[in-house]
Order: C-alpha cells, then sequence, then structure tokens
C-alpha cells in the first residue's frame, strides 16, 4: 500500500507530541464482513490513503478524509473479485473511488471518540458514524498510535449489490466495515 503523508498531533502522556505521523501500511487495513447465506464473508482493500489532522485537545477542529481505490477489493476468490467490480456491485470504472470526509470529531471517553462523515460510494452518499479508540505505545521516535474502528453501512443505500443481488437473503443488506491504522 502507498499512503498519502498523515499528520497528526497527538498527546502522550500529558507531552505534545508535534511530528509528521506515518502509515504503517503493513500493519493497517481497511476490511468489512458481509453475510451470504448466513455465513460471515471478509475483505478488504488493497489501496487506499488518508489524511488526517487530529488535535486530542481540540477534537471538534480535526479533519478525516479516505479515499478508498474500489477496484481494490478483495474477498479472496479471483471470480469474486471480477464479480464485484461489474455495475451491479462497486461498478469500479465508473466509479474508482469511495470516499469519507469527517463532519465533526468529539470526545467520548479516555482514547475514544466519535468521527461523523459522509461516506461516498457508487454515487450514492450517506451520512455514518465512526467509534474510534485511540491506542498508544512506546515513546519519542519509537511512538506508535493504532486507530481502531467499526461501523455498519447498508449496501443497498449505496446501491451495492443491484439488480439480483439485491435479496437480502443471499447477501445480507448490513456490512460492518472495520479499519485499524497503524502510525509511526
Amino acid at each position: 500500500l502507498r499512503m498519502a503523508a498523515l499528520a497528526l498531533t497527538l498527546l502522550c502522556a500529558g507531552t505534545p507530541v508535534a511530528q509528521a505521523q506515518q502509515v504503517i501500511p503493513a500493519q493497517s487495513e481497511i476490511a468489512f464482513v458481509s453475510r451470504q447465506m448466513g455465513v460471515p464473508v471478509e475483505g478488504h482493500f488493497r489501496k487506499w490513503t488518508a489524511q488526517v489532522v487530529f488535535d486530542p485537545q481540540k477534537p471538534q477542529a480535526a479533519q478525516l478524509a479516505f479515499a478508498i481505490d474500489a477496484g481494490s477489493i478483495t474477498l479472496g476468490v479471483a471470480e469474486t473479485d471480477a464479480e464485484v467490480l461489474k455495475p451491479d456491485w462497486f461498478h469500479a470504472s465508473k466509479f474508482p473511488k469511495a470516499e469519507f470526509r469527517s463532519t465533526s470529531v468529539k470526545a467520548t471517553g479516555p482514547g475514544r471518540y466519535e468521527v461523523k462523515g459522509v461516506l461516498s460510494i457508487k454515487g450514492s452518499q450517506q451520512e455514518v458514524t465512526l467509534p474510534v479508540s485511540l491506542s498508544q505505545t512506546g515513546t519519542g521516535a519509537a511512538l506508535q498510535t493504532e486507530a481502531r474502528g467499526s461501523f455498519p453501512i447498508k449496501r443497498l443505500a449505496f446501491k451495492i449489490g443491484e439488480g439480483p443481488w439485491a435479496d437480502t437473503s443471499m447477501v445480507a443488506d448490513e456490512v460492518q466495515v472495520k479499519f485499524k491504522i497503524q502510525l509511526s
């Protein structure tokens, strides 16, 4: 994965750490779990970029943006990977990017935040709320931060799985999106 530069101001034990943070691609992911005929099916996106400006002392001033390459989706089976790029699913040739942009961020507890924003997929937009937890290890140059969370979306609200795939008895409408962003 090639990640965009990520600027993140964090607090560590009450001492501000004002340095550019870099995503560690091998330890970061945007994944999802859908259900096909009741069986969980996991997948992820291999290519995406993130831009984050965040200060825990001023979460209301945060700005977060993610751009996900729709063509990088994988469910681990070549035939399925080819199918989900087609017009009934992600229509990746017409809608190459899915995007998230924050509209507000608020603290909900120590190391926990609620990020509200707009998720755009396949020409449709929906407001979503992402619960995010931050944890840190190390200090100074060895400081690492992990941001984690998950949230549900309704795939049909984004026109994902149209035509014969709109039958929710075959593929459930709810999809759980999960993310883990590791920063150094």
